[in-house]
């Protein structure tokens, strides 16, 4: 078996600046119109908040938070696929909804790759199930015998019923020692996202001070009256007719 210490630290050296680079860019990126109208106005009349820059940071938080869910599910999808190459020759599958196919012990397995295990409703769960019946009928044109099994890896997380009939669901540490071979694994990827973490998240958090200061600015000369939220106004921006 391969170094996988040495593999994870080389990849995270690798590519860890793109997820910070990635991180900026979307900030850098905001326009406070585009915020304000994809977040639940309600939501926040809800929660009482009365200064305009508590509102700004909590409509901008709300946001980031997605958006760093996805730039972080995709790093982390690519070294899954990386550690499982370095195990199993592993590779990047072609078909729609697949992420990754390798051979073990004589199975074929064909896996989707989330982030967690919470991650989609009904339909989405469906069209995986579709992804892996298709994936599975173009196997088979070659070999009708063939021993596929499909697996919705998610990268953190638990499932105390991986067994879904159709399917695997395997999370967390059962996913990476599925992969890897290696039951720590799960565990030793944390030390290497710490590599340049403090200086990358200071020149974050200066780009999103600005962005706070800047919208701030912008909401209270647009939506507040008197020194006062108005409301109405900004449900109206939010939800009314075009």
């Amino acid at each position: 078996m391969p170094d996988l210490s040495t593999a994870l630290y080389e990849y995270v050296k690798e590519h860890i600046g793109e997820v910070h680079e990635k991180r900026l860019e979307s900030l850098k990126k905001l326009k406070l119109e585009g915020v304000l109208k994809r977040k639940n106005p309600y939501l926040f009349r809800a929660k009482n908040l009365v200064l305009a820059q508590d509102l700004v940071k909590a409509l901008l938080d709300a946001h980031l938070s997605s958006q760093e869910e996805t730039i972080f599910g995709d790093f982390l999808e690519g070294l899954a696929i990386h550690v499982c190459h370095l195990v199993y020759r592993g590779t990047k599958f072609t078909t729609e909804g697949i992420d990754l196919e390798f051979v073990k012990e004589g199975t074929r397995y064909i896996v989707a790759i989330k982030s967690g295990p919470n991650w989609g409703n009904s339909q989405q769960i469906k069209r995986m199930k579709d992804n892996f019946k298709q994936a599975k009928r173009i196997y088979r044109t070659a070999n009708s015998n063939a021993n596929i099994e499909a697996i919705n890896g998610c990268c953190y997380g638990k499932d105390k019923k991986p067994e879904k009939g159709d399917y695997q669901k395997l999370c967390g540490q059962r996913f990476w020692t599925f992969i890897s071979g290696d039951e720590t694994l799960y565990t030793r990827i944390v030390e290497p996202l710490g590599h340049e973490a403090k200086e990358r998240n200071e020149s974050f958090y200066e780009e999103y001070a600005k962005v706070v200061n800047q919208f701030t600015q912008a909401f209270m000369r647009d939506f507040c009256v008197a020194g006062n939220i108005d409301w109405q106004k900004l449900v109206a921006f939010n939800s009314g007719k075009l």
